[in-house]
C-alpha cells in the first residue's frame, strides 16, 4: 500500500481592513483515507437513487408475469362485456310497463306483445311470455314470470362466474410466483457459497412483484364480480316490483276501448 506522508498548509484570509487570518490544516495518512472514501461514498449515491419504471418493474416479475397479464386483459374484458350486456338487457323503463298495463286493461294483447318485441331487452321478453299466458290462472302467469325471469338473469351472469374464479386464483398464482423466485435465490447461494445480503434483497423485491400484481389483479376481479351483480340485483328488484304491478292489472276487470 502506498504510503502517505503527513503534510499541513496554510490558508491566509485578508480582509477588508487589512486584518490577516490564518487558518492551518493538518493532513494525515488516516485523514486521506476518510476523504478519500466520502469522496467515493458521494459519487456512488446519486446512482443508488435511481428508480425503475413500471414497465422494467413488472418485467422484473419473471415467468409469473405472463399468465397473470393474460388473466389482467381476461378480467378487463369480462367486465367490460358484462357491463355492457347488463346495461342494454336490464332497463326497465316506466313508460313501458305503464303502456303494458293501458293495452292490457283495454283488452288489447296483441299491441301489448308487439310492444314487448320490441323493447329486445330482458323485461320485454319477460312480459312478451306473460301476456302469451294470458286467459290461464294467475298461479301459472306468476309461475311463467318467475320461469322467464331466472333464464334472463342467467343469460346477463353470463361468464360473470369466471370473475370470482379469477379473483381466488389470481393471489395465489401471485404467491407461487415468490415462493418459486424464493426457492431459486437460496438454491443460487447454496450453489455459489455466496451469502450477501444485497443479492438476497435484490432477489427478493424482484420475486415479490408477482405478488403484488396477484393481489392486484385479484382485488380487481373480486370488486367487479361484487359490483355487477349488484346491478344484476337491482334489475331483479325493479323486475319484481313491475311484474307485481302487472299481475295486480291481470286482476281487474277489462275495460272496453
Amino acid at each position: 500500500m502506498e504510503e502517505f506522508a503527513p503534510f499541513m498548509f496554510k490558508v491566509v484570509f485578508i480582509g477588508s481592513d487589512h486584518f490577516f487570518t490564518s487558518l492551518t490544516f493538518h493532513f494525515s495518512p488516516c485523514n486521506m483515507m476518510l476523504l478519500q472514501a466520502l469522496t467515493d461514498s458521494t459519487l456512488v449515491a446519486p446512482a443508488a437513487t435511481q428508480g425503475l419504471s413500471l414497465i422494467d418493474l413488472l418485467g422484473k416479475g419473471g415467468w409469473v408475469m405472463f399468465p397473470l397479464g393474460l388473466l389482467f386483459l381476461v378480467t378487463l374484458f369480462l367486465i367490460i362485456e358484462r357491463f355492457l350486456a347488463i346495461t342494454a338487457n336490464g332497463k326497465i323503463e316506466s313508460q313501458f310497463v305503464d303502456n303494458v298495463k293501458d293495452f292490457i286493461q283495454q283488452g288489447n294483447l296483441k299491441s301489448a306483445e308487439s310492444l314487448c318485441r320490441n323493447q329486445r331487452n330482458a323485461a320485454g321478453r319477460i312480459f312478451e311470455r306473460a301476456i302469451g299466458r294470458i286467459g290461464y290462472p294467475i298461479k301459472d302467469i306468476e309461475t311463467s314470470i318467475e320461469n322467464a325471469s331466472q333464464i334472463e338473469i342467467q343469460r346477463m351472469e353470463g361468464n360473470l362466474p369466471y370473475l370470482g374464479v379469477i379473483a381466488g386464483i389470481a393471489p395465489m398464482l401471485g404467491f407461487v410466483g415468490t415462493i418459486a423466485g424464493i426457492i431459486r435465490i437460496f438454491y443460487d447461494i447454496s450453489v455459489s457459497n455466496d451469502f450477501n445480503i444485497s443479492t438476497i434483497a435484490g432477489g427478493m423485491y424482484e420475486k415479490m412483484i408477482t405478488s403484488g400484481s396477484g393481489l392486484i389483479l385479484g382485488l380487481i376481479a373480486y370488486a367487479g364480480y361484487h359490483l355487477l351483480n349488484m346491478k344484476i340485483d337491482r334489475f331483479a328488484l325493479r323486475l319484481q316490483m313491475a311484474a307485481s304491478d302487472f299481475i295486480d292489472v291481470l286482476q281487474k276487470p277489462v275495460t272496453s276501448k
